[in-house]
């Protein structure tokens, strides 16, 4: 019961903590300024023909010049080419030459082999951009010496229970890393809303050191520059820099997903991400043995349900800040958090040792 308390201890101040760092990152959402900075937005697909027309019909509408700004869409062995029809801006496919174990950093590294502007955006083939995200962006990097930039990510969810915990689940994880960012221990981000300078991509060789993981395209390479350039890294909080996105739509898809993102916190090169992905699993363990403690009549039921409560109540704390922040609803939450331990136990367990399927591929 001790050991139970102490783990959960650390646990809620980690939680209290990264509530702390949320508050400290102020909302920016300046769009006054004349644009000027020039963008070219990667996009890495593979099969994406029904989400790539929503997606660049997004872009289409969005304001900011198109002579600003360029598509460069990355073909990941597709087997069926996705063809382009009428654009209102620059928009060129390229097919990926894989030289790794990771097809999206193979294809990140291709692009930026070929694009002329400086500054790079990278997001996913089935999401949907709001009209002001390179306008809100220009903006920052104008009144801000940053060289990468990370974002926000939301999802577009129906009224199914499977979407709601994946909205809990990516708020939890969008509230960490804003928090995180706050206490100057940015170690997580969104490749789906991520930019960078090229200059700084090729000062920290790329993807390099980590070819073999197959997923990590966007946190590797924000953990290589807080390592080296911690002042440069910043997080753009605003509601008009919040990409939105698909949850998916099967238990079995989210689970390898999240096996897949927990299959690289091992290699992390931040120590405070690895500490916070370890007391995290403590965490949701303990709540496990409570719950069975519960249920067998082991213990102080007292106790018990006074450490289940703060556990819910400051895991609450945090969703509903970062919801409220992504204008999400926070539903269905109690359920949530009753069933979220035994699937995050299981999905780090697993990661450990076991393979998965993505987008067709084993890894």
């Amino acid at each position: 019961m001790i050991l139970l308390i102490v783990i959960l201890s650390f646990y809620f101040a980690a939680i209290l903590l990264l509530i702390y760092g949320f508050s400290k990152i102020k909302k920016n959402n300046h769009i006054d300024l004349k644009p000027k900075t020039s963008f070219t937005i990667i996009v890495p697909f593979r099969n994406e023909a029904e989400n790539l027309p929503v997606l660049l019909e997004s872009l289409e509408k969005m304001n900011y010049p198109f002579d600003l700004f360029e598509v460069l869409l990355v073909d990941d062995e597709s087997t069926e080419k996705f063809q382009i029809l009428n654009s209102k801006f620059q928009l060129t496919i390229i097919d990926n030459i894989r030289t790794s174990n990771s097809p999206k950093k193979d294809a990140i590294t291709t692009a930026i082999q070929k694009i002329k502007t400086e500054w790079v955006i990278t997001t996913d083939a089935d999401c949907v951009i709001p009209k002001n995200w390179l306008l809100t962006l220009d903006n920052y990097i104008q009144t801000h010496d940053a060289s990468m930039i990370a974002g926000a990510v939301n999802y577009l969810v129906n009224e199914s229970f499977l979407h709601h915990f994946q909205q809990l689940d990516l708020a939890s994880l969008q509230g960490a890393t804003i928090g995180s960012f706050g206490i100057g221990k940015g170690f997580m981000c969104n490749g789906a809303n991520l930019a960078y300078s090229k200059s700084l991509f090729h000062s920290l060789n790329g993807f390099e050191g980590n070819g073999t993981i197959a997923s990590g395209d966007d946190v590797f390479l924000l953990q290589k520059a807080m390592q080296q350039f911690p002042n440069k890294v910043h997080y753009l909080k605003s509601e008009d820099f919040i990409v939105s996105t698909k949850p998916l739509n099967n238990w079995k898809s989210l689970f390898y997903q999240r096996v897949r993102w927990a299959s690289k916190t091992t290699s992390y090169q931040s120590t405070f991400g690895k500490m916070l992905g370890l007391i995290v699993f403590g965490g949701n363990l303990g709540l496990l043995f409570v719950v069975w403690s519960l249920l067998f009549g082991v213990g102080n039921p007292y106790i018990l349900c006074f450490v289940f409560l703060c556990k819910l109540s400051i895991d609450f704390v945090l969703i509903h800040k970062t919801n409220t922040f992504l204008k999400s609803k926070t539903t269905s939450y109690v359920t949530s958090a009753l069933l979220y331990p035994f699937f995050s136990v299981a999905v780090a367990l697993y990661a450990l040792v076991g393979k998965y399927e993505w987008k067709g591929r084993r890894f």
